[in-house]
């Protein structure tokens, strides 16, 4: 069942979670967890809220969850407080005796959304017919198992923020070019550290049709897929412009899923792995403007008081897909699942995980 068909399928939130006390909500989590013990698990995304992260029996970016949950084998309801992606990659891993749940099916990721499966399709059949078998699609992890599939009976691979160097340079040794989905940014963002030119690189428009480049098609080297992360479009070189002016020592950490000029502009920039760890082995005293999503932001000023953490953008809001599960969704979750109601299970059709994991399986064995 496609995400759009589950939507349809959604029940609204009994009203009664509203108007519990928060102290009634946790204590009620706490219980069930206690009563299911290793049956249940529940992995927990960097960017969830911290109402949510209390519960997580362990955080992390989205393929390190996954791959957490399918070493887990004592686990059979795997509640995962992420996205939708996220929760395919775990039910494409595990065994199918494990159930992957995801609290609510509206948390989605407004990037893998823009690449489906029929515009990638039709996006394929042009550059082939321009390109021939020249190129090798590769996709960021923050995708639809349906493009993880493509990729994967293509001759692709997925990339994770923090393998993309290699996995691009792979890509190279494979084929004279790439067409990278579903992030313009991080795709561009890789292939000029690699030292492709930013006129060697295209940009396919889903919505439009087209392969939008100036020039003659046969020195384009990159093709990126044009979607974007909602958040960390938002961030800009002003912004680092005022904190440089504001102050001058604090220094400015971005995920490579920003914008080409802001990263350039920065001081650091990585995945979220490398943005929790360069934080946390930082000087005491230091002073971080960080370009990623603000639940984190918080949680590392929160964990590192010694230090001045700061959003690179001020007014920026949580992501709202990253940010529709909280405690009620959780809790109403776990109790339908004491009930035996899985609410709602996230599952993927044979095909598509076997297709799928091939990708992944390229990807992993480049580790």
């Amino acid at each position: 069942m496609s995400i759009l068909q589950q939507l349809t399928t959604i029940d609204r939130l009994p009203e009664y979670y509203r108007k519990m006390t928060l102290d009634e909500k946790r204590e009620r989590i706490w219980m069930i967890k206690k009563r299911l013990g290793k049956r249940l698990f529940i992995p927990g995304h960097h960017y969830q809220r911290d109402e949510v992260i209390e519960f997580a029996d362990v955080t992390g970016d989205s393929l390190q969850l996954a791959q957490i949950s399918q070493d887990n084998k004592d686990a059979e309801y795997i509640v995962f407080c992420g996205v939708h992606f996220m929760a395919e990659t775990a039910d494409m891993l595990t065994t199918d005796a494990q159930h992957v749940i995801l609290p609510d099916l509206k948390a989605g990721c407004s990037m893998a959304d823009m690449a489906d499966i029929n515009q990638t399709e039709y996006a394929w059949e042009v550059l082939q017919d321009l390109f021939g078998e020249s190129i090798l699609p590769l996709t960021y992890v923050n995708s639809t198992a349906a493009i993880k599939a493509f990729c994967g009976r293509n001759g692709g691979a997925t990339v994770t923020s923090s393998n993309a160097k290699k996995m691009v340079e792979w890509a190279f040794t494979q084929k004279e070019r790439l067409l990278f989905l579903p992030d313009q940014h991080l795709g561009r963002n890789t292939a000029y550290d690699i030292g492709i030119a930013l006129n060697e690189m295209a940009v396919w428009d889903p919505i439009n049709r087209k392969l939008e480049y100036e020039g003659d098609i046969k020195k384009i080297k990159v093709i990126l897929w044009k979607g974007h992360c909602s958040v960390h479009e938002k961030f800009t070189v002003s912004q680092i412009e005022q904190f440089r002016k504001d102050s001058p020592k604090t220094k400015i950490i971005v995920h490579p899923e920003c914008p080409h000029e802001v990263v350039q502009a920065a001081d650091l920039n990585g995945s979220t792995h490398f943005i929790i760890e360069t934080i946390r082995q930082a000087n005491s005293g230091t002073s971080w403007a960080v370009g990623t999503e603000m639940n984190l932001v918080k949680r590392l000023a929160k964990q590192h008081p010694d230090k001045e953490i700061v959003s690179l953008n001020p007014t920026m809001c949580p992501c709202l897909t990253m940010n529709r599960i909280d405690i009620d969704h959780l809790l109403w979750s776990l109790e339908e699942l004491e009930k035996g109601n899985f609410h709602y299970p996230i599952t993927v059709d044979e095909t598509t995980t076997i297709e799928a994991k091939f990708a992944l399986e390229r990807m992993l064995q480049r580790k």
